[in-house]
């Protein structure tokens, strides 16, 4: 097939082959005889005016002729291949987020059978437990929006756009597709899963990587590692040993009292840049009409990216956008309360919300021990804890007030989701003085990007403080082994080596890949 980009079709036109294939037909002046999507976005920057961009994948008559075009290449597709390896013990993979089944996955296919333990519980049982949580306020430290299977990213909005350019992008997307997800995040531009769908999708890759004789052991949480020599022997979760001489990290970014293991045990780490902030909710009626104008009704809902530097060189931005989505409770420690987004595959609730925070630096954490940043972040959420009441209540705020710097008594407008509720506050007895600083300097800014942003009714609701790990454990760049304990492998988000379901995901098949280079004396 070939391949040509900027088709651009009116999005009140349903994209069918025969609208694309017309579309095309008079583009080209010649008959195509088979068309497909390979990448579709919105362009919305002519609000009198919004269009589908379009990249196209077709076969039509006179090719030689049309591949003489400079704008028509030959449709292309990256193959990965999944290497064979023998060994004579088991690799282990500590975490079942998207690094961790992906990595478990590809050691599965390779034939190495993988055992897998996961501190929380499958993704059925993990789903009554956060349910539980949001109508009650009753944690289970173990089994929630952070622990368990699929990890942190099944429940958000399955998004899986990033900034890297890789070519497993497009096995991992692929392999979603194979296991459940929806077939449009093969084409999409911001491709998103959504909770309810990847919740099966990530049961059915367990079940294939048990069928290929990998375990999945839940309710597992590692509380050791042996070595010898410098070298990895096993793990222990409890008293229970476990051998493997490799053993793959996936343990996401809030297993902090593993963090803290590692830490005693010697692990070289380091600090890393995060941030902090809060979500915000608007109507996602509100948020179609500014993105779209009158073109709204013809469009799923839409979504933004906002990003600010302000004068002092720290950034502000929007992160983990969730159109018609929630902001639920993702604590995973007592005492302290955590928000994030979620929405589900059809973003169909009244609500809008995002990520806001506030770029946070090593440097602002002098301390040598590289786990200051994680204290930093429990603290903000031990103070959001005791300023939404207890209960695990989250402090909301009014937008306006917020910027303004005073207190909120009374919210108005917007409904808040966050469950299992709210309660108003000053966010001033939350967050440190640079921080509130920054964020409202942010918010005044991103009201010139999109009216009425910053200062109408929308809501605060905080604090987000789990967006990123603030750890690095360190690897070696080539082998993606500790420098110091042969085996072992940092991996994926937790590790300080990704920053969302894609990332991580293909930062796990590039572990895989080395342990498996390793065997096979590859070099």
């Amino acid at each position: 097939m070939l391949r040509i980009g900027n088709i651009r079709i009116s999005v009140k036109k349903s994209l069918t082959d025969d609208i694309l294939r017309q579309a095309l037909e008079k583009k080209l002046g010649t008959r195509v005889t088979k068309v497909r999507i390979f990448r579709k976005s919105i362009d919305a920057r002519n609000k009198g005016e919004v269009m589908y961009s379009l990249t196209l994948d077709f076969c039509a008559e006179n090719e030689k002729r049309l591949l003489r075009r400079r704008d028509i290449t030959k449709a292309f597709e990256p193959v990965f291949v999944i290497k064979k390896a023998k060994a004579d013990f088991r690799p282990v993979v500590v975490g079942f987020g998207p690094a961790g089944f992906m990595s478990g996955l590809y050691l599965a296919e390779a034939g190495l059978r993988p055992v897998i333990l996961e501190r929380g519980r499958d993704a059925d049982s993990r789903k009554a437990d956060t349910e539980r949580f949001f109508r009650t306020g009753v944690l289970d430290t173990e089994s929630n929006v952070q622990f368990g299977e699929g990890g942190a990213g099944t429940f958000s909005d399955g998004k899986l756009n990033t900034g890297i350019n890789d070519p497993r992008i497009r096995f991992v997307l692929k392999t979603l597709v194979k296991y459940g997800a929806p077939e449009e995040i093969l084409f999409s531009a911001k491709p998103h899963v959504g909770t309810d769908r990847l919740i099966e999708t990530v049961k059915n890759i367990r079940k294939r990587i048990e069928s290929l004789g990998g375990e999945v052991l839940f309710c597992k949480k590692v509380t050791a590692i042996s070595c010898k020599n410098s070298a990895v022997r096993g793990v222990f979760c409890g008293d229970e040993f476990i051998p493997s001489e490799a053993v793959v990290f996936a343990i996401g970014h809030s297993a902090r009292d593993t963090f803290e293991m590692l830490y005693r045990m010697g692990m070289p780490m380091e600090k890393k840049g995060f941030s902090a902030g809060f979500r915000a909710e608007h109507p996602q009626e509100f948020i179609n009409k500014m993105q779209y104008g009158d073109f709204a009704g013809y469009l799923p809902a839409a979504d933004y990216k906002l990003a600010v530097h302000l004068d002092d060189g720290r950034g502000v931005y929007s992160f983990c956008m969730c159109p018609g989505g929630y902001v639920v409770g993702a604590a995973s420690e007592e005492g302290g309360v955590v928000t994030n987004g979620m929405s589900n595959h059809s973003r169909d609730g009244q609500n809008s919300n995002a990520a806001i925070l506030a770029g946070l630096m090593p440097e602002d954490f002098p301390s040598e021990n590289p786990l200051e940043g994680m204290y930093f972040q429990r603290e903000l959420e031990r103070r959001a804890f005791l300023a939404g009441g207890g209960g695990y209540k989250a402090p909301c705020q009014n937008i306006a007030d917020f910027v303004c710097g005073k207190g909120s008594y009374k919210i108005k407008g917007v409904r808040p989701t966050y469950m299992p509720g709210v309660e108003t506050a000053d966010f001033r007895d939350i967050f440190p003085d640079f921080i509130y600083k920054a964020l409202a300097e942010g918010l005044k800014k991103f009201d010139s990007l999109i009216k009425g942003y910053s200062s109408g009714d929308g809501v605060l609701t905080a604090v987000e403080s789990r967006s990123s790990s603030p750890i690095r454990i360190s690897r070696d760049r080539e082998s993606l082994e500790s420098p110091c304990f042969s085996g072992f492998y940092p991996c994926g988000e937790g590790a300080g080596y990704a920053g969302g379901i894609m990332s991580a995901a293909v930062d796990g098949l590039k572990t895989a890949e080395k342990i498996v280079e390793k065997l096979n004396g590859s070099p």
